[in-house]
């Protein structure tokens, strides 16, 4: 079987690669082909992989490095999407063109996010049309963010041959499945949104709902990352743990105090880290140790902005491991290949599971998944106040999709304009303008 990543020089790629080492089945991958616009990047993240394998004793799928988008798809079993259209540098000005602004700087919410779609929606496109012509019978497993956007923009070529994948919801239910003491394979996540939008509303043991226990136990709620973050007072009074993406809403002027406090954004942080790794400096010798450094680094650092206002502390050393999303796509992948049924949050086109929104809206929900790819489980209709943010919010999504595909600049200020966490209309234009000056990939869309 193959796999091929775009984005195959990114950072996070070993971490696919590691989980493929792990896998001994009979359908497993055993032709790896990595896709990267920069050739440079291919190398350096070979070279880690070729350590991994060393170290693993086993002999891994036989890789292949392409910069050609068309020969590394043709043929092709699987897509794996990881792209980050602009770069760091542009995930740097989605981050401070808003705090200039005053308003939410973050990478895939707010104006941020809708920038990143803006830029990220034709290149996506036109993977999708690239995958549709030499490899029809792929699937596209996109993690590319803002994925629920991406997703439902390349969903509009491939149908439901792409599927949007993200961590953050397993990683929730592992949490909370600690704080409980269950196995989580015992138990079933009733979670609904979309994606860095969605609410875990029930957690099922033999039909019983177990978490309003969870929910009245302030102990037992600082013992996982949500609690601490949205405290126990907030989940107790909305019954349910968000998406930790959701303190960006909830807390949202806590969180810019805690952006604007911080040293360094985000994306410089990230930038400035692994373009180290990148240039080979300290530890050049040795790509994998260089690598497994600059990783650690950055799983502690994650959301450390709103962990410092909120006094949560550091992470848990289970979710430092840097798994998650690399082990929801092969299992996605082995329950296609093999027919070996699964059930996973997916970001998937809507149909009629959630309602107030249209069929082809892609949502982030529960599917079960087999040869004849995922289809979204039955739920029940969200809260009246989280139907009203994800019906604003989609409703933004589809218009971004619309002004990057029709380089429409008066839609992609009504993009922005609406998102309930820019202040105003002029505040978007303002964020525009900016991204335009000073995102190449940006002004190449719209002119």
């Amino acid at each position: 079987m193959q796999l091929t990543v775009l984005g195959g020089g990114g950072f996070r790629v070993p971490l696919v690669y590691r989980a493929l080492l792990s896998d001994d089945s009979d359908s497993r991958v055993n032709e790896l082909v990595l896709y990267d616009v920069d050739p440079a990047r291919l190398r350096r993240v070979g070279e880690v992989l070729a350590r991994l394998e060393a170290e693993a004793g086993v002999a891994g799928p036989a890789i292949r490095l392409e910069t050609d988008l068309a020969e590394a798809v043709r043929g092709t079993d699987f897509v794996f999407s990881a792209i980050r259209v602009g770069g760091l540098e542009g995930r740097v000005c989605d981050e401070r063109a808003a705090l200039d602004e005053g308003v939410l700087g973050q990478e895939t919410t707010g104006a941020g996010g809708v920038c990143y779609g803006l830029r990220t929606v034709p290149v996506a496109v036109q993977i999708a049309r690239t995958v549709k012509e030499h490899a029809p019978d792929a699937y596209v497993i996109n993690f590319t963010n803002p994925a629920g956007m991406v997703t439902e923009a390349m969903s509009a070529i491939l149908g439901d041959r792409v599927v949007g994948i993200c961590d953050s919801p397993v990683g929730m239910f592992k949490r909370v499945a600690r704080a409980l003491d269950l196995d989580r394979s015992s138990a079933v996540f009733d979670y609904a949104g979309l994606n860095h939008l969605g609410w875990l509303r029930r957690v099922l043991v033999d039909g019983v709902d177990v978490l309003p226990g969870l929910l009245a136990d302030p102990d037992k709620l600082l013992t996982i990352e949500e609690g601490r973050l949205f405290g126990p007072t907030w989940l107790r009074t909305i019954g349910a743990v968000p998406n930790e993406y959701l303190w960006y809403w909830y807390y949202t002027k806590d969180a810019i105090a805690g952006i604007e406090a911080a040293k360094e954004t985000r994306g410089e942080f990230l930038l400035r880290q692994q373009g180290g790794f990148y240039a080979g400096g300290e530890g050049a010798g040795d790509a994998y140790a260089a690598w497994d450094r600059t990783r650690r680094d950055r799983e502690e650092s994650y959301m450390a902005d709103s962990r410092d206002v909120t006094g949560a502390g550091e992470r848990d050393e289970d979710d430092l491991d840097g798994g998650g999303y690399d082990r929801v796509a092969l299992e996605l992948m082995h329950a296609i290949a093999r027919n070996q049924e699964a059930t996973l949050v997916l970001n998937v086109r809507n149909g009629s599971t959630l309602p107030g929104l249209p069929a082809d809206a892609v949502i982030e929900v529960p599917c079960v998944v087999d040869a004849n790819g995922p289809r979204a489980l039955p739920l029940d209709p969200l809260a009246p106040h989280a139907a009203a943010l994800v019906a604003t919010v989609k409703d933004v999504e589809r218009t971004a999709i619309e002004a990057a595909t029709t380089a429409s600049r008066e839609l992609a200020v009504r993009a922005l304009a609406l998102h309930p966490l820019v202040d105003s209309v002029n505040t978007a234009r303002r964020i525009f303008d900016r991204q335009l000056q000073d995102v190449p990939d940006l002004s190449r869309v719209f002119g």
